[in-house]
């Protein structure tokens, strides 16, 4: 039987933590992730795990130290935001070009400057080509199962990539919702234990982490991490299944709400995707117009072929970015999202709208605006701007 809680997405995240009792969690506070280091230290002071703790200096501090934990073949795992996951910025390309299956709880926040501690996915857009997987959430459950499937992923021996579990700062990490919790004893045979192959702690072998590449093999590294991004794909589906065959719960590279027979689509990251399911059955259940969404949560490997085919029948897609590209022609979102569309070939007109930076809101009534958009673009044939700020003030 599931357990029923009542949890914050940090503390769901921490609960997840526990009932994995990792080897070690090295991690430096920033709002507004640092619940989760918090709630795991208590679980370490209460004996409820025997995780070792340690408290460093820094965010690029604690990814080194997971960085080094990992790579002596411990289970190892940190937890950040914003500026946070900036500082991290040399140590995340390392942890993913030494193949070190670390995972990081990314509490998603606006970053710098001008300073502001709220939600939107500066931060992991900005880390999404240092070669992590990336897994996004709409809810405190989406967190917490993402979080259990983090390891499995991780350390299959056909990916061994690290892993990065999103959530919306504020929004889920301290917004509290009821979630269902698995059982401790069916989490430790989910999740297992980590059984590395090659490690620096084993007397062994000689082995070097980190070595200096030369131009004769430094390009091979880099292939080999892309095959491993493109094994990924598999990967995340397998555990999928497995998580749903214990849970019940589905999970895949997104998720279709109302799709099927939708002629005007959202596709966006996170949790105002609960918002834009509500405009959805507010439009079909009042005008009967066909509205859909389509929610990403792997962004990392990108499956551009399965959007390309979710999105093939629609007449006009939105495509929301919470974070700027500063390219002057959309987000990050909307680039790939868009080229999917055209790999594709698909017909659809596509449009690109920015929302929620810093933590601004959005709104039932602003997705109502967003489908109304499309219904005169698939008409029209014609999108008069294609870089547009959802409630932006005037002056």
């Amino acid at each position: 039987m599931a357990v029923r809680e009542r949890l914050s997405g940090n503390e769901a995240v921490a609960y997840a933590i526990k009932q994995i009792n990792p080897d070690v969690m090295p991690a430096f506070p920033i709002t507004p992730s640092t619940e989760i280091p918090q709630y795991v230290a208590n679980y370490i002071a209460n004996g409820e795990i025997d995780t070792e703790f340690i408290p460093v200096e820094s965010e690029h501090s604690s990814m080194s130290a997971t960085v080094g934990a990992s790579a002596a073949g411990a289970r190892a795992l940190t937890a950040t935001s914003s500026c946070g996951l900036a500082l991290m910025w040399e140590e995340l390309y390392v942890a993913a070009s030494n193949r070190l299956p670390v995972v990081l709880a990314l509490v998603n926040r606006a970053l710098s400057g001008p300073i502001n501690i709220n939600a939107d996915h500066s931060d992991s857009m900005g880390a999404r080509d240092s070669g992590w997987i990336q897994i996004y959430a709409e809810s405190n459950q989406e967190a917490y199962d993402n979080f259990l499937q983090a390891y499995p992923i991780a350390e299959n021996k056909d990916v061994m990539l690290p892993v990065m579990i999103c959530q919306d700062g504020f929004i889920t990490s301290h917004g509290v919702e009821n979630i269902l919790l698995v059982e401790d004893d069916l989490v430790r045979n989910f999740v297992g234990e980590r059984e590395p192959e090659h490690y620096l702690l084993n007397p062994q072998e000689r082995l070097a982490v980190g070595p200096y590449a030369v131009s004769n093999y430094y390009m091979e590294t880099k292939r080999g991490q892309r095959q491993a991004m493109i094994n990924a794909r598999r990967v995340i589906l397998e555990v999928a299944r497995r998580f749903e065959a214990m849970t019940g719960r589905k999970y895949g590279f997104f998720e279709e709400y109302r799709l099927e027979d939708a002629e005007y689509a959202v596709v966006i990251i996170g949790s105002a995707a609960g918002t834009c399911k509500a405009a959805i059955d507010q439009i079909r259940n009042t005008t009967g117009k066909k509205v859909g969404l389509l929610k990403i949560r792997v962004f990392r490997p990108f499956p551009e072929e399965e959007i390309g085919a979710a999105l093939a029948h629609v007449k006009a897609v939105a495509i929301l970015d919470r974070s700027e590209m500063f390219s002057a022609t959309g987000g990050p979102l909307g680039a790939e999202v868009r080229a999917a569309l055209y790999q594709a070939k698909c017909r659809a007109e596509a449009v690109n709208y920015l929302y929620g930076l810093g933590g601004r809101d959005i709104t039932v009534e602003d997705f109502c605006q967003v489908y109304e958009k499309l219904e005169k673009i698939a008409v029209e044939h014609r999108i008069t701007d294609m870089y547009e700020y959802i409630g932006l003030r005037s002056r």
